[in-house]
């Protein structure tokens, strides 16, 4: 059954007493068999780490973004840090980035011994690449663009500065399965792209995990190595090892299990369909809310944007997000303190931070509005509704 065919014969049926900016039960309604067929085959097969469905879904997940190489690891965090660690940005390294961002982001690069340098945001709240170029140094060894909200940063100039400067990339692509800049897919352009399939993203696990993409043979092995507590299989399966268990370098254990992995599999072939709804529900918005005094999200004219949220903005907003709760429509607030501003991080910062005024005017107003797949025209005509009451 298709998604839009499922939307309609909800209608009728849902339960209106509650709307949440996320839900995964529908969803796993109409899943469900799939789900538990793909759990039970892999108990029945015997092999629950390192198997056939980790190996399959790394091959077409990579393929999908355009990839030669996809490597599972246990979540997005990890992605990050283990992206890092391959490609040498260790300590005494900087990584440049912007502070609206998940706090992932930032403990990636802190996990793999570097300090950070934020640079602000532009009117898509992306990094502003025209600020970036004044934070490099002879420290800064990467620079990690967060496509945030589901939307591509300007890659293009990214990867003008990285060769300029022989810095290495890595896309957060946490929040941008299946977007694209430039006709081009997220994962596909910088060094590597690392992703994440917490729950609640556009692609979704039902628990942690993660993915690194890149067309790098060199740093392919290497992630593989390091995510596996840094054995080594081909040198492993050499005569000089002699196939013992033998770590080459100091690594990690982050891998994706093979349930996982036969799940995200069922579902993967739905990605582009839940863009398609996610892109029909932020038009609906759009054309719904233009007029008012909220501010909306701008899709970038070379960007087909994925909306993994749908981020609005307004200076009543804690007003307005009470107000909605006594409606029972569930709002969330996606970063209200940037990574610059925490205490667990200050340290790890390597510039002041006086130059943040775009991250830290917008964490003051922000707010997301539902959007996934299976919110029904219904319950988003009901927060429009209601939205519009209070604006």
């Amino acid at each position: 059954m298709s998604y839009r065919l499922f939307i309609e014969n909800l209608k009728g049926s849902i339960d209106l007493k509650m709307i949440k900016v996320w839900d995964y039960k529908k969803e796993y309604e109409l899943l469900r068999n799939d789900i538990l067929e793909a759990v039970d085959s892999v108990f029945k097969s015997g092999i629950l780490v390192s198997g056939p469905k980790i190996d399959e879904f790394e091959k077409k997940f990579s393929s999908y973004h355009d990839c030669q190489f996809g490597i599972g690891v246990g979540n997005g965090t990890d992605a990050i840090t283990i992206s890092l660690k391959a490609m040498g940005v260790t300590t005494n390294s900087e990584v440049i980035t912007t502070s609206n961002t998940a706090i992932p982001t930032v403990t990636g690069i802190v996990n793999a011994g570097a300090s950070v340098k934020f640079v602000d945001i532009n009117n898509y709240s992306l990094i502003d690449v025209n600020k970036i170029e004044n934070e490099i140094n002879e420290k800064t060894k990467a620079i990690i663009p967060v496509h945030l909200y589901g939307q591509m940063c300007e890659m293009d100039k990214i990867m003008e500065l990285a060769n300029k400067y022989d810095l290495k990339v890595i896309e957060d692509c946490a929040q941008s399965h299946g977007a694209t800049y430039r006709g081009k897919k997220a994962g596909s352009i910088g060094h590597v792209g690392s992703f994440s399939f917490y729950p609640t993203k556009i692609l979704g696990a039902y628990g942690d995990g993660g993915c690194i993409t890149t067309n790098d043979e060199q740093i392919h092995d290497r992630i593989k190595r390091i995510r596996f507590l840094g054995m080594d299989k081909k040198k492993n399966s050499s005569e000089h090892w002699n196939g013992k268990y033998y770590a080459v370098e100091h690594g990690m254990n982050s891998r994706l299990d093979e349930v996982h992995a036969a799940i995200l599999l069922k579902k993967l072939k739905f990605l582009d369909e839940w863009i398609d709804r996610r892109r029909e529900i932020a038009a609906k918005y759009n054309k719904e809310l233009k007029n008012t005094s909220l501010k909306i999200p701008v899709e970038n004219h070379n960007n087909k944007h994925a909306y993994y949220v749908y981020v609005v903005a307004h200076p009543k907003r804690d007003e307005i997000m009470s107000n909605l709760v006594k409606k029972d429509i569930h709002l969330n607030i996606i970063y209200p303190f940037p990574i610059h501003i925490m205490n667990a991080y200050k340290h790890f910062v390597n510039n002041p931070c006086t130059h943040l005024k775009q991250t830290e005017e917008d964490a003051k107003k922000i707010f997301s509005l539902p959007i996934y797949p299976t919110l029904t025209d219904k319950e988003q005509n009901l927060v429009i509704k209601e939205l519009k009451k209070l604006i």
